[in-house]
């Protein structure tokens, strides 16, 4: 049985995608909560801020989403930082290892027990 969307002559048709406004508000807001929450993960601010433009760059309407793009977009930004960012900022990993599983356990966790995959 296939989804209305599909038929046998085209079984990979694309469903449509109709995105309203209404549907995403509040989604920049909610972008930078859960940023914040790997604000301890870095050193520095500026890396902060590039991790969050990275982040919002994948959910922009650019046509290509590669750095130069992506850092053309973003008022007060450069080329160059964005590069040296990807290049040379780490980031705390034993302290993203530490924050992710504490932000699954407060989202799904209960009192006895979480499942992680």
């Amino acid at each position: 049985m296939l989804p209305r969307c599909r038929t046998a002559d085209e079984p990979c048709v694309i469903p449509p995608f109709d995105v309203q406004g209404s549907d995403v508000e509040g989604f920049m807001d909610e972008l930078q909560a859960f940023q914040s929450l790997f604000h301890d993960c870095f050193a520095r601010s500026e890396a902060r801020a590039h991790c969050l433009d990275d982040m919002v760059g994948s959910y922009s309407p650019l046509a290509r989403k590669s750095l130069e793009p992506m850092a053309l977009a973003v008022a007060g930004r450069s080329i160059r930082s964005r590069q040296r960012f990807r290049r040379e900022t780490g980031w705390d990993e034993e302290q993203r290892r530490w924050n992710y599983p504490q932000l699954v356990a407060d989202e799904l966790g209960e009192p006895d027990g979480v499942l992680m995959f």
